[in-house]
């Protein structure tokens, strides 16, 4: 049976049980999955729902039998990036800072956690909502989804999206995006390597479920080894990175796993991996 919590909208002294959590959090068999849920404010991300994510994360990143992380919104949009009524609420240096450093370090502890993060994403995606999309490791929409960061248009240069943005797709592109706000639809967003799948709305939840199946059938311990090295490994110069990477592969090598997954191969067999 899955198991269901549900992080509280406000700080720790409200109830914990809400009727309408900013956030639900499910783990079952291994699979998190994170549902973004203020339909009304277009899934924005208030700082109520960055603590949210932020607590998740930290929790899920203690689990020692997470497989793999789903990303989710409830309602019409993915998410619409920064709260701007709140925004404009405390117009103060420190607290913007304090807030852009609270979204980084969001999207930072997406990166960080030890297993596949995969957005699923229907409607829209902009601004710091796009930046959610580009921090996962993964990334399926439905063919009706679009992507912008639109920042620009309110006279703020998505500056903290433009991070995650310029990691994932060229930097012409990036920078055409960044300074033109325009939308790009679900087929160009994979073309450009934002997504790595789009598939029609009836048919998303089956085909961010079969990536899912496929990721859980690998061996924890090499999942959690690879991700680890290919995000510190693109920070290196490369043959520092090979250096990195050959200690990585050998450590590997050691785990329980990879023996048996080799044996397996050698005896024509499914391998049994150690949970």
């Amino acid at each position: 049976m899955p198991s269901e919590l549900s992080t509280p909208a406000r700080p720790a002294t409200a109830p914990a049980a809400s009727p309408d959590p900013l956030l639900s959090h499910t783990l079952r068999d291994g699979v998190a999955t994170l549902r973004l849920n203020r339909p009304a404010q277009f899934n924005a991300l208030s700082e109520g729902l960055l603590d949210a994510l932020r607590a998740a994360i930290d929790a899920l990143a203690r689990a020692p039998d997470l497989r793999c992380v789903v990303l989710e919104s409830a309602g019409r949009a993915f998410c619409a990036g920064h709260d701007l009524r709140e925004m404009r609420s405390q117009p103060s240096f420190d607290y913007y800072l304090a807030l852009f450093r609270k979204c980084s370090g969001v999207m930072q502890g997406l990166q960080a956690l030890p297993v596949p993060v995969i957005a699923k994403v229907r409607g829209v995606a902009t601004a710091a909502g796009c930046q959610l999309v580009a921090s996962c490791d993964l990334a399926v929409a439905e063919d009706t989804a679009r992507f912008a960061v639109s920042g620009i248009n309110a006279g703020l240069f998505c500056s903290t999206p433009a991070v995650a943005l310029s990691r994932n797709i060229a930097a012409k592109r990036a920078f055409e995006m960044l300074v033109t706000a325009r939308f790009i639809d679900a087929e160009q967003a994979r073309d450009w390597g934002l997504l790595n799948d789009v598939a029609p709305a009836q048919e998303l939840d089956a085909r961010v479920q079969a990536l899912v199946d496929v990721i859980v059938a690998k061996s924890p311990a090499a999942i959690r080894y690879g991700k680890r090295m290919f995000y510190a490994q693109r920070q290196m110069p490369q043959a520092e990175a090979y250096e990195y990477a050959a200690e990585v592969m050998a450590r590997n090598m050691m785990e329980e796993d990879a023996g048996e997954g080799i044996d397996a191969f050698l005896q024509k067999r499914a391998p049994r991996w150690r949970q």
